[in-house]
């Protein structure tokens, strides 16, 4: 079978531009595994002009994408199809490459221009939801706090407008693009309870396939051995980045009250530092509020130094406002972390509510601290939750299952659909 990926990413390529290139995502994993099965080709988003290349067995095709300071005043203040201004581009190497079915990762990028004018059969991966994701954006830091500038930024960042209202323009725009093809999209994948049912509203004549994501190869190795082992301190990781809705407001909150009841908390966030800017709107924020102590900014982590940090934690927490299925919490559910996460998006399909966890109300710091302390003062039903979270989540991430299952897909999209 011969398949062609259209994603924002090199996938398992990007070791080819970077041999130190250790990381990556689900998408990298994914490329590992399948291209042994398949003869697979992965076009992808490339801000150089580059040729075509193989890497290990799969061939790899970058779409130029620009001029990046002009592609950044386009993403802003132009509406414009770029899907019908590039498509020539995604049609060449779909004719270059002559494959069997075509995968579409994401629905906001411009690649599905595609659908319905090509003759080959395309599915389309459900990752986040813009359109849900833009709804949400403002959900826990107000409208205002949009514009925040960089300040003692570099001139490239002045330049590029790196605030968060470039990131919601920008999301805009994207919903446009995501709302337009998934109306034209028959065949989706997707993952959760949360994708299904918005699909079923914004792609009302699709056909919806499960398919589930690989991890990163140190979660799978790695178990969390720290039962609760700290008698006084609790020790608290989360996994985010520098968002607005991401939820850091809400972890800052939890623990200024934490630290009002004079727990000994050290909550570690990978994924952000002091410079980042929704540290420093944050902190403007909620003000007298956020955190005097207890609050560690690891930046960004290697893979290694990631489970180092969780195999070191009593809790893990995810905050955020809106999800799909966010691979921080599968990877901490896949260690065997007593985990607590919002009931956003789709984490509720990852998650069972006392059983493998605790979910709450997104944007409540006092629930929060208190299903921390409620894990914290039942440590037998907290390391039994993780256990039960580590055996969900093996079969739900299991390679070869995943593999078999979208090949599976692949093949009933080609014989009954198409």
């Amino acid at each position: 079978m011969k398949v062609l990926w259209f994603c924002n990413s090199a996938a398992a390529g990007e070791q080819f531009f970077n041999a130190n290139n250790i990381g990556g995502g689900w998408l990298k994993s994914l490329d590992k595994q399948i291209q042994e099965k398949v003869e697979l080709h992965v076009a992808f988003y490339y801000p150089y002009k580059y040729s075509q290349f193989i890497y290990g067995k799969t061939s790899y095709y970058p779409v130029y994408t620009g001029n990046i300071f002009w592609n950044t005043f386009k993403k802003i203040f132009i509406v414009s199809e770029k899907d019908e201004h590039d498509l020539y581009k995604y049609i060449n190497i779909i004719e270059q490459v002559k494959p069997d079915i075509i995968h579409i990762h994401g629905t906001e990028n411009p690649f599905g221009g595609i659908i319905g004018k090509v003759n080959v059969p395309v599915v389309v991966s459900i990752q986040g939801n813009i359109t849900v994701c833009y709804h949400k954006y403002c959900s826990g830091i107000e409208k205002k706090y949009l514009s925040t500038k960089v300040r003692n930024g570099s001139l490239k960042d002045i330049l590029l407008s790196k605030n968060f209202l470039y990131g919601y323009k920008t999301f805009a725009k994207k919903k446009q693009i995501e709302l337009k093809n998934l109306g034209k999209t028959t065949c989706i994948i997707g993952r959760t309870a949360w994708d299904k049912r918005i699909t079923s509203i914004m792609a009302p004549n699709s056909i919806y396939f499960h398919g589930d994501e690989i991890l990163r190869d140190s979660f799978y190795k790695n178990q969390w051995k720290n039962p609760l082992a700290s008698p006084k301190k609790i020790i608290i990781h989360t996994t985010t980045g520098n968002s607005f809705f991401k939820g850091f407001e809400t972890v800052c909150l939890a623990l200024n009250e934490l630290n009002k009841l004079n727990f000994d908390v050290e909550w570690r966030v990978a994924g952000i530092t002091e410079k980042s800017l929704i540290y420093k709107i944050v902190k403007k924020k909620i003000k007298k509020d956020f955190p005097e102590k207890g609050l560690v900014l690891l930046g960004a982590l290697s893979e290694k130094e990631l489970v180092e940090s969780m195999q070191r934690s009593n809790v893990y927490v995810a905050p955020s406002h809106i999800e799909n299925s966010p691979n921080s919490l599968c990877e901490a559910m896949i260690i065997g972390m007593p985990c607590i996460a919002t009931f956003a998006g789709g984490t509720g399909s990852l998650l069972k509510d006392k059983e493998e966890g605790l979910l709450i109300q997104d944007g409540d710091p006092w629930t929060m601290a208190g299903a921390i302390l409620e894990l914290w003062n039942n440590k037998e039903q907290a390391v039994a939750m993780g256990i039960n979270a580590r055996i969900k989540a093996l079969y739900r991430h299991d390679k070869k299952r995943i593999v078999t299952e979208l090949l599976e897909t692949y093949n009933t999209i080609i014989h009954d659909f198409f």
